[in-house]
């Protein structure tokens, strides 16, 4: 039996170690975190968070925040802080008018798609529905979408916040603006967002989609070829390298099934010719095992990912920013992939368009807007795979560093994060950073993240 006696002002349950349904509660999307909080807080509203934040901050315990479970962040936590759980602030409100949605930061892809889908209508983020809005907000955010519209804090519009010191605000452009431009960027380090509100973009419901896959004995080549085409494409046609083996999808002959090779994979929003076009394209410059194209509805892009990211899923994940896919890089990127498990992916995608519209001043996003965003998977569900996993995650990543354009890489592709620099991810906006911090979370009760210490 739950109780909220632990915790004076909480509405929401409070799970304790012996209490049924704790394990549950505690489990996160990546198996290789395995936490062990001495009470669960299970938030209702923001009034729940502020009182549990007073909890915290009485008893002397650490904070961690869960929206939705899915980060890769490994760092052992000592048993018994407390765990802020957000997952029942999940509702979504879609105004079709005026093309904005508002939703809990415990909501998932899949429910803030399903929403705003109803209405022909879609947020630039993420690629894996089972990824919490949260966390991906507030790292950054990158979806399908954001060569059309942008990132997803560059479609932001405001934030309900719960302080550390418990009051609760609006951060936008018009309401407190410097915590509205950390938020952007700057991951959980200010307050604990309880509710999001969205610009919305019309698409779909169904749109083109699109795979050239080459076997990995021609990878080197085929990457090269992947980058200089993706330049090319216009801004209606999105996509992404995956260095991982080929699905056993319906479009994907059988006889290839599980083939170990590199995959362009193309999302046309605009008209289906362009993308027809850059299908084409790609085919016969890169001569590949096999291309398909076909229309898709936008929650099956959406899905297309989950199956390598099912709850459970023992991921150890590196990342890092590329200028380009030179040469050098692609004789790297052929090597390392190539001793990669079957499991284990390398994904890449494009920063440019409307990603790169956006001046860098104009948020506290940590990296470039321009060039490749790379994401080092070590994944298997085998424990005892679990080291060869990440020594070739870090092993790839050691490789591809001496090209990379960003030493620190994007803040939600971080694994191990206690040997990360947070100096490197967030470059030349470390000083407003720690300012904003110094100003909203003076004592660092939310450093269970990608830290900012307060000036």
């Amino acid at each position: 039996m739950t109780s909220t006696a632990p915790i004076t002002g909480m509405t929401g349950p409070v799970l304790l170690p012996t209490d049924p349904g704790y394990d549950e509660a505690r489990s996160m999307w990546n198996g290789l975190i395995d936490h062990r909080p001495g009470l669960i807080a299970r938030c209702t509203g923001p009034h729940d968070v502020a009182a549990a934040l007073a909890f915290a901050r009485s008893a002397g315990l650490e904070v961690a925040v869960r929206g939705g479970g899915h980060g890769v962040w490994t760092a052992r936590l000592e048993p018994g802080f407390l765990l802020l759980d957000l997952a029942a602030l999940n509702t979504v409100e879609v105004d079709p008018v005026e093309r904005t949605v508002r939703c809990g930061g415990g909501t998932l892809l899949a429910d803030l798609d399903a929403a705003t889908q109803a209405h022909g209508l879609a947020v630039p983020a993420g690629t894996v529905s089972n990824t919490g809005i949260g966390g991906l907000t507030l790292g950054g955010g990158w979806g399908w979408l954001s060569r059309l519209y942008g990132l997803t804090i560059d479609n932001l519009l405001s934030c309900e916040v719960v302080l550390p010191d418990g009051r609760v605000v609006r951060a936008s452009d018009a309401e407190n603006p410097e915590l509205f431009w950390g938020l952007r960027g700057g991951g959980g380090n200010f307050g604990v967002v309880t509710e999001f509100e969205f610009r919305l973009h019309p698409v779909g419901p169904v749109i083109q989609f699109g795979m050239v896959f080459v076997e990995q004995a021609r990878a080197a080549a085929a990457l090269q070829a992947y980058d200089e085409l993706m330049r090319e494409w216009p801004a209606s046609v999105s996509g992404g390298i995956a260095c991982a083996a080929a699905p056993p999808a319906p479009f994907v002959p059988a006889q290839h099934h599980f083939a170990a090779g590199v995959a362009l994979v193309l999302a046309g929003f605009g008209d289906p010719a362009e993308h027809a076009a850059a299908v084409k394209a790609a085919a016969e410059r890169t001569a590949p095992l096999f291309a398909a194209e076909a229309p898709l509805p936008y929650v099956a892009l959406q899905q297309m990912l989950d199956a390598a990211a099912l709850h459970g899923t023992r991921d150890y994940t590196k990342g890092l920013y590329l200028d380009a896919i030179t040469p050098d890089v692609a004789a790297v990127l052929a090597e390392w992939t190539g001793r990669r498990s079957p499991t284990a992916q390398l994904l890449a995608f494009r920063l440019d368009q409307a990603i790169s519209a956006v001046p860098d001043a104009a948020t506290a996003f940590g990296g470039p807007r321009t060039g490749l965003a790379v994401a080092i998977e070590g994944i298997d569900p085998d424990p005892a795979q679990d080291a060869a996993e990440r020594d070739w995650a870090r092993g790839t990543w050691a490789a591809l560093r001496p090209y990379a354009t960003n030493a620190g890489g994007y803040v939600n592709l971080v694994g191990d994060l206690e040997n990360a620099l947070v100096d490197d991810v967030y470059a030349g906006k470390l000083d407003r950073l720690r300012r904003v911090k110094a100003q909203y979370d003076p004592e660092n009760l939310l450093h269970v993240n990608a830290n900012i210490a307060p000036a």
